[in-house]
């Protein structure tokens, strides 16, 4: 079972439609119209199962390094749900993903703000 085409994500206040662009067996990918912003979704079965939802940014920037020149640059933000083929229902594993995301987003981001500047 895939994902409805398109799929929209709001980014800093904006709505994004990301429209689908490839299925496989257990992945899809949709990308944005201008193909700078992608959104994967992969499923891994094994003795464990993990569950990935990935976001990609890709943008145009100028070198710091060297004056003039552009270069392309990328950012991925991952969520990942690892859990044991039984003993876990998905009703058991949702309020630990808005209890991580709520907790990242705390206090007006000061949280996720601190994990960028590499706190642990």
């Amino acid at each position: 079972m895939a994902f409805g085409d398109p799929q929209t994500i709001t980014i800093a206040g904006t709505a994004t439609d990301f429209n689908n662009i490839s299925r496989g067996i257990n992945t899809s990918s949709y990308a944005t119209a201008d193909g700078l912003d992608q959104l994967i979704i992969s499923h891994q079965y094994g003795k464990r199962t993990r569950r990935t939802a990935r976001l990609q940014d890709t943008k145009i920037a100028s070198d710091p390094f060297t004056a003039g020149l552009n270069n392309q640059y990328s950012l991925s933000t991952y969520l990942v749900v690892d859990h044991p083929v039984i003993g876990y229902t998905p009703a058991d594993m949702v309020p630990y993903v808005h209890a991580l995301c709520s907790w990242l987003t705390a206090t007006s981001d000061n949280v996720i703000k601190a994990l960028f500047t590499g706190q642990s």
